[in-house]
């Protein structure tokens, strides 16, 4: 069995695949994310998913190797990581009862083939009309500043949204599980034939 690798130092997608049972290893890519002149969102996160995975890829012979990147997009601005409090609750007031879509860029790299498998998963949601204290509560109380649109999903986040669309609510965590198992599945690798390791 090939190695497993997990592109990425974020703790959210590292938490994900662990739910999946299989052994890997989780190592940072050292790559520019800068967006380029006149790239679309889509585009961009395909470009970072492939570009994470490709960095690593002269460490493992043999080696699936998972790269993701995620923007969120309102009015054709991008949200990123807010890092501060006020910005954080600039991009939560932004979103109060719009509708802001999220783009997730994932990539499975075979190096052993050089094959890579790539898509870009768009989940949509729709956020409740929100007043300050609201807002305020919120982020006082988790505290999301290292997320893309100030929220965590799988937290108290939930309780900003009025609805969620899309295939795979794991996107908006930063990792589509359900497309990734797929592309793990036609890279020769059945998630559920595996035996289970201890989280």
């Amino acid at each position: 069995m090939p190695d497993l690798v997990l592109a990425s130092s974020s703790k959210y997608r590292l938490q994900m695949l662990q739910t999946l049972g299989l052994p890997f290893v989780s190592l940072a890519p050292d790559i520019d994310e800068s967006p380029k002149p006149r790239e679309t969102p889509r585009d961009l996160v395909l470009r970072l998913a492939k570009a994470k995975a490709l960095a690593l890829a002269p460490n493992f012979t043999n080696a699936l190797i998972i790269g993701s990147d995620q923007v969120a997009l309102i009015d054709g601005t991008l949200l990123g990581k807010p890092h501060t409090h006020e910005n954080a609750f600039a991009q939560l007031k932004r979103c109060s009862g719009r509708t802001v879509e999220f783009s997730t860029g994932l990539c499975l790299l075979n190096t052993a083939t050089g094959e890579a498998d790539a898509l870009v998963e768009p989940f949509f949601v729709s956020f409740r009309t929100l007043s300050d204290t609201q807002i305020e509560n919120y982020l006082y109380k988790e505290e999301p500043y290292d997320c893309a649109g100030s929220f965590k999903s799988e937290g108290l986040g939930i309780a900003l949204f009025e609805e969620l669309n899309g295939r795979d609510p794991n996107s908006l965590i930063g990792l589509p599980l359900i497309q990734l198992v797929t592309m793990l599945s036609r890279a020769g690798l059945d998630v559920l034939s595996q035996p289970t390791q201890a989280l």
